[in-house]
């Protein structure tokens, strides 16, 4: 049975890192990058429903989020993915 990318933390984090890695071989840097991750956490929060335990945290930490504090979450989540 196959899983859509949102059903597990896991596959989550694998797809954004590679969204990432797209990015950056494009030749975008960081704070655009940010600001994409941003946007992408703006469009979860109103059209998709959290699949797992771990979404549901991060849209409840975004939905009370001051704009600051979720383009910091932003730029988190593009840090957690794109370790080396």
């Amino acid at each position: 049975m196959s899983t859509t990318v949102l059903e597990t933390f896991d596959k989550w984090k694998s797809f954004l890192s590679e969204r990432v890695n797209q990015a950056q071989a494009a030749g975008m840097g960081e704070e655009t990058i940010s600001k994409l991750a941003y946007q992408i956490g703006e469009f979860l929060e109103d059209k998709v429903d959290p699949k797992n335990g771990e979404e549901r945290l991060l849209q409840q930490l975004w939905q009370v989020g001051s704009e600051e504090e979720r383009k910091t979450m932003a730029r988190m989540m593009v840090k957690l993915v794109d370790q080396k």
